[in-house]
C-alpha cells in the first residue's frame, strides 16, 4: 500500500484496522524540525537531511519530500497564520504563490521548531505524505498504541465486548464497541419508531445496547476520548452521550529536534493511562444501571410532539451547522421513522448518520443526536 493509501479507512472490522495501523508504523516519519531545515518546493515539504537512500555507493543522506493533506495544509495555514481559504486557493491555481507564502512565513522565524508528522515508503522515490505539522509540546499517542492499549484495559475488565465498527481518515481513528450482554428495553422511546432502513417496528425490537466510542487524533484535531453509546437495537442507531466521556489531552514537554524513535519506556506511562481509562469506561458504561438512568433521561426529553416538523428540523440544523443536504437527509428519516416527537428527530439525527460517506461528519452528527433532540422538544415547546 502506497502512504496515500494508507490514510483513510471506513467501515472496517478489527483485524482489518490493525493491519493497516500496522502498515501506518512502519511508514511514519516524525521529526522535530526547525524552521530552517523546512521548504516547500512545488506544493511539497522537504524536511532537510532526515531520509536515507540506499545504493551500490552506499547510504545517502537526502530531504523527506511529503504531500500535504488538506489537513496539513490547515496547519500550515494555522501555524504560520496564512488565511486557509487563500492557501488552499494557491494550492490549487497557484503553486509558485504557494510555495513562496509557506516559505517566507517559514524564514520570517527560523528557529521555531515544528512537529512534523509524515508517512513515507522508505524504498520509493515517490514523495510520502505530509499529515500534520504540530507544535513541538505534542504528546504522540498513536492509534495502534490506542487501539491495543484499550482492547488490553477491556479484556483485563474481563468484558465480553463486539468491535462493531472502525474507522480511520485524515485526522481521526474511530472505533465503536458493543456488548449484546449489557442490554435493556427501552419501550417508550421506541413504541413508535421504525427502522428507516429495513421497516422493522421499534416496539416489536425494544432493546437497546452499552457501548462506547473510542476516539483519537495523532494529527493534532482532539483528545483521546472514551465515550459512552447506547446502541439501538432496530436500526444501529447510537445515541452518544457527551457529558460523561473520558478524555486525556495530547500535551506534554517539549521533544528535542530531529527524528524521532519512541522507546518502549518513553510511552509505557501514557500506555498505561490508556488502559486504565478503558478500564474505568467498562466498569463505567457497560453497566446495567448506568444504562437505565441513562434511558430514563433520554426518554424524558423525547415525548414531544413535533406539529412543524420541517420548521423544527430547520431549526435545529441550524443551530448544529448541519449542511442542507444532512437537514434533507434528516428529514427523510424523520418522516420514514414515523415517530413524529423529539425522539423521533434524535433516531433521524443518528440514521441519517449512518448514510454519510464521511467519517468524521458522520461521527459528528452521531455525537450532536441528543443535542438534536433537546433543540427539537425547546423549539416545539416555544412554538
Amino acid at each position: 500500500m502506497t502512504a496515500t493509501e494508507l490514510l483513510t479507512r471506513r467501515n472496517a472490522a478489527l483485524p482489518e484496522i490493525v493491519e493497516v495501523l500496522r502498515a501506518q508504523q512502519d511508514a511514519k516519519l516524525d521529526v522535530v524540525a526547525a524552521a530552517r531545515n523546512l521548504r516547500v518546493v512545488d506544493g511539497k515539504l522537504r524536511v532537510a537531511g532526515v531520509d536515507h537512500r540506499i545504493s551500490p555507493d552506499g547510504v545517502t543522506t537526502c530531504d523527506a519530500v511529503l504531500t500535504p493533506t488538506s489537513s496539513a495544509d490547515a496547519d500550515l495555514a494555522a501555524k504560520l497564520d496564512i488565511p486557509l481559504p487563500y492557501l488552499r486557493r494557491l494550492r490549487t491555481h497557484k503553486t509558485d504563490l504557494y510555495d513562496t507564502n509557506v516559505n517566507a512565513w517559514l524564514a520570517d522565524k527560523p528557529d521555531r521548531r515544528f512537529l512534523v508528522r509524515g508517512l513515507r515508503d522508505s524504498g520509493s522515490p515517490d514523495p510520502g505524505v505530509l499529515r500534520a505539522m504540530l507544535s513541538d509540546s505534542y504528546r504522540i499517542v498513536d492509534n495502534l498504541d490506542i487501539l491495543l492499549s484499550v482492547l488490553d484495559g477491556i479484556r483485563h475488565a474481563g468484558a465480553k465486548v463486539d468491535i462493531t465498527q472502525a474507522d480511520l481518515t485524515e485526522t481521526h481513528m474511530y472505533v465503536k464497541v458493543r456488548s449484546a450482554e449489557i442490554a435493556e428495553q427501552a419501550p417508550e422511546l421506541l413504541a413508535d419508531y421504525r427502522s428507516p432502513f429495513t421497516g422493522a417496528r421499534g416496539a416489536d425490537n425494544p432493546l437497546v445496547f452499552a457501548g462506547f466510542v473510542i476516539s483519537n487524533s495523532e494529527t493534532g484535531h482532539g483528545k483521546f476520548k472514551i465515550t459512552p453509546q447506547l446502541i439501538v437495537q432496530v436500526c444501529n442507531n447510537g445515541m452518544t452521550i457527551n457529558k460523561h466521556a473520558l478524555s486525556e489531552v495530547h500535551l506534554g514537554g517539549k521533544l528535542e529536534e530531529g527524528q524521532i524513535r519512541w522507546s518502549h519506556d518513553t510511552q509505557a506511562t501514557a500506555l498505561e493511562l490508556v488502559g486504565k481509562k478503558a478500564r474505568d469506561a467498562v466498569a463505567s458504561f457497560l453497566d446495567r444501571d448506568f444504562v437505565r438512568v441513562q434511558i430514563r433521561e433520554i426518554t424524558a426529553e423525547a415525548g414531544v410532539d413535533i406539529a412543524q416538523p420541517t420548521e423544527t428540523i430547520e431549526h435545529v440544523c441550524k443551530k448544529l451547522s448541519f449542511t442542507n443536504e444532512q437537514q434533507d437527509a434528516i428529514l427523510r428519516d424523520f418522516i420514514s421513522g414515523g415517530d413524529c416527537t423529539s425522539g423521533g428527530v434524535l433516531h433521524a439525527v443518528t440514521s441519517a448518520a449512518q448514510r454519510v460517506e464521511n467519517a468524521d461528519t458522520a461521527y459528528e452528527m452521531e455525537r450532536q443526536g441528543l443535542r438534536a433532540m433537546s433543540l427539537a422538544a425547546a423549539h416545539a415547546r416555544a412554538a
